[in-house]
């Protein structure tokens, strides 16, 4: 199995280390390059080591009122570990909802969440919220959910009129919106956006980063007080062009602009933003001023929705881990961020815990752990317990089930 392709200024050096992990089928060997992980960490180990995971089957706990998630696309971890996740009511079915029907088909089962729901570190419901209100346009889709440096929520959205960004308070006040909702797709507009997919931030800067998106082909720069677009890119850092219309092909030349969506655009502690091209099945790695740096491609024989859905990094100060969510292939690929070397992943389609069905967006809690939540029929946010740092010994995983 094909596991990556990089292109880029270190790529003969990091194609002849994962051939060399890879060799002899997945068992890595000793002679395979290690992983960029902080000295104290990796002691004598002679291999490349990778931050290990196990589920958690008992997080969260059971929601109140007899409420259920539909498909759940997007989650994030505050300053207090508190985890939040957005999911989209409108994906359940009427006999999910029976006790909200008109008439009703059941006493009291069920009805669906309020779109945004926050979760203590044991799993506890402590707050929800979201839905349409006052003074702003709630989006047709919501997607993606973001919690900002200074502990407001973001929301963005995917629907065919969601042109525009939503800013609130931790308890749902609204704060600003940002862009003009029932726009179209332009990818050089200056004031307004086409299908958001993602929203992260650079607290420093105090900037806002939109992966934009689902109707557009940038990376797009806001300024997180007033929403005032500062910049914006497209692949390799070129011009977005709405009018390109190859596909990607596996094993073909890679593609000039990025592909619907751009799922992702995440800035890492040394500066760097990291973008998931998702259909493209690449990571491509920017200056924050839209410089292009390097990229890589994950599982590129991977086609239709693709394989780099969304990233959040390891919580060493160094990050020296990404982690990527694959929502095509199942699974959670673990990625050495500096040398963007692939070294493992883990996961399987399923129901079961430590599966998935439709991985789509995933981060990171002060422990290390990882939260994930998943669209489709998923319907649900799981945890991963990080068990520290282990020997790579095989490039899949499986399913990390508790031993």
């Amino acid at each position: 199995m094909s596991f990556l392709k990089r292109v880029g200024p270190l790529a003969a050096i990091t194609l002849m280390a994962i051939a060399a992990a890879c060799s002899g089928g997945s068992e890595a060997t000793d002679t395979a390059a290690p992983a960029a992980a902080p000295a104290e960490a990796m002691g004598e180990a002679s291999g490349p080591q990778a931050p290990m995971f196990e589920v958690d089957p008992l997080w969260p706990k059971p929601l109140p009122n007899h409420w259920l998630l539909g498909s759940t696309i997007g989650v994030d971890v505050d300053t207090q570990d508190h985890v939040w996740i957005v999911h989209r009511a409108s994906t359940l079915a009427g006999n999910e909802t029976s006790a909200m029907g008109d008439p009703p088909t059941a006493e009291d089962c069920c009805f669906p969440a309020p779109p945004i729901l926050e979760f203590d570190p044991a799993g506890n419901l402590v707050n929800s919220w979201g839905g349409p209100g006052e003074g702003y346009t709630w989006p047709s889709s919501n997607h993606g959910v973001t919690v900002d440096h200074m502990d407001n929520v973001w929301v963005g959205g995917n629907g065919g009129t969601d042109s525009h960004a939503l800013k609130f308070t931790r308890s749902g006040d609204f704060l600003l919106e940002v862009g003009v909702p029932g726009r179209g797709r332009d990818s050089l507009s200056l004031d307004s956006f086409s299908r958001i997919a993602k929203i992260s931030f650079d607290g420093p800067a105090n900037e806002m980063y939109f992966a934009d998106g689902y109707g557009n082909r940038r990376v797009a720069v806001v300024d997180a007080d007033t929403g005032e677009l500062k910049r914006f890119w497209g692949a390799y850092g070129n011009e977005p062009d709405d009018d390109y219309d190859e596909r990607y092909v596996p094993g073909g030349p890679n593609l000039q602009q990025f592909l619907s969506p751009v799922h992702c655009a995440e800035v890492s502690n040394s500066g760097l933003v990291y973008v998931c091209d998702r259909a493209h099945d690449r990571i491509q790695v920017f200056q924050k001023d839209g410089t292009f740096v390097d990229e890589m491609l994950v599982l590129p024989n991977t086609t239709g929705s693709g394989a780099a859905w969304d990233i959040d990094f390891s919580r060493d100060p160094e990050q020296a881990y990404i982690y990527l969510a694959d929502g095509v292939n199942q699974r959670v690929h673990i990625i050495d961020r500096v040398n963007l070397a692939y070294l493992t992943s883990f996961g399987d389609g399923g129901r079961q815990p430590g599966q998935f069905f439709g991985a789509h967006s995933i981060a990171t809690d002060s422990e290390g752990n990882i939260y994930t939540t998943e669209t489709y029929e998923g319907k649900r946010v799981q945890k991963f317990v990080y068990k520290g740092l282990g020997p790579v010994t095989t490039d899949y995983q499986g399913v990390v089930w508790p031993q």
